[in-house]
């Protein structure tokens, strides 16, 4: 379909310049979600993305803002 890009975030951490009070950005766990679901190949590893999205949140003291991320737990 000619989309071969998709801005995201780890943990849809951080805000938009665009919408004042947004929470932050969609999440990249979010994202790698629903194209591994749809079978579209994206060469990510979503799990270390989760696991990436845990640590950062962990070390912001904020909790991630993706529905994956909050629905697992890293190992």
């Amino acid at each position: 379909m000619g989309i071969n890009t998709i801005d995201s975030s780890v943990a849809g951490l951080g805000g938009c310049p665009y919408a004042p009070g947004a929470s932050g950005n969609v999440a990249t766990e979010d994202v790698l979600y629903l194209c591994e679901g749809l079978g579209i190949n994206t060469g990510v590893n979503l799990e270390e993305v989760v696991r990436t999205a845990h640590y950062i949140a962990k070390t912001l003291g904020k909790a991630p803002n993706s529905k994956v991320a909050r629905s697992q737990t890293p190992s």
